[in-house]
């Protein structure tokens, strides 16, 4: 059972990993694979509202999506926007990422390598994965102007598609520690954290919520050095 207290940190991270940004046409749409299929949808419909002349579909398998996406992520993207009426011309196939940083960083070199010019990338990811996907990308390719999208859906409606709400929560928290914990490493930009999602951090990873948080060599987890705004 999800408490109240629980259910409303949760809520401060969801929000907060969300950019609010408002979609406008760029260059390029690119949809990061994951298990979630919503991107694809999501990719298709900016794509029919005229937002970008062209998709193109990140990511390789995980263990979470081997079974559900034998073909790899990027590929079954692209069954889906071609299913829903995207000519093939405008769909590129990036099928070798495992992380957010590869999907950025080999979708760049796709594009250059295939003389298509970039100013601007609308990324499309899942809800909870907008900033990290964000910040990584204006690290890796900060040339670029980039419009954070996903699918529109409140926090509850994101645990009916999932199924586990405690599952969402530990996502929500494991995220959040990468934006922590990856500035420092090199792997994206640094953003500020206001104190009250620090607070909501602290007190869902203290309760438990801790399944997708990194951890060292002796099990313990990470833990970021951030100041409170």
């Amino acid at each position: 059972m999800i408490s109240t207290q629980d259910w409303s940190d949760a809520q401060r991270l969801w929000d907060y990993h969300q950019m609010g940004h408002t979609p406008r046409p760029c260059s390029v749409a690119i949809g990061l694979g994951s298990h979630d299929l919503g991107v694809a949808d999501t990719a298709v419909d900016l794509y029919k509202r005229g937002m970008a002349p062209l998709l193109v579909f990140t990511g390789a398998t995980s263990p979470t999506t081997r079974e559900r996406m034998p073909r790899g992520e990027a590929v079954h993207y692209q069954e889906r926007a071609i299913e829903l009426g995207v000519p093939a011309s405008a769909v590129m196939v990036e099928p070798r990422a495992r992380n957010t940083g590869e999907n950025i960083r080999f979708s760049r070199d796709l594009l250059s390598e295939a003389g298509v010019e970039v100013s601007s990338v609308l990324l499309i990811s899942k809800p909870y994965e907008e900033r990290r996907s964000y910040a990584t990308a204006r690290k890796l390719w900060p040339e670029v102007e980039i419009v954070s999208a996903s699918s529109p859906m409140t926090l509850q409606d994101y645990v009916d598609s999932i199924g586990d709400a405690r599952l969402v929560i530990d996502m929500l928290v494991g995220a959040l520690q990468r934006l922590l914990l990856y500035p420092e490493q090199g792997f994206m930009i640094s953003q500020q954290v206001p104190a009250d999602v620090l607070d909501a951090y602290d007190r869902l990873s203290q309760s438990g919520y801790a399944s997708r948080l990194l951890r060292d060599t002796e099990g313990k987890i990470l833990k970021p050095t951030a100041q409170k705004a």
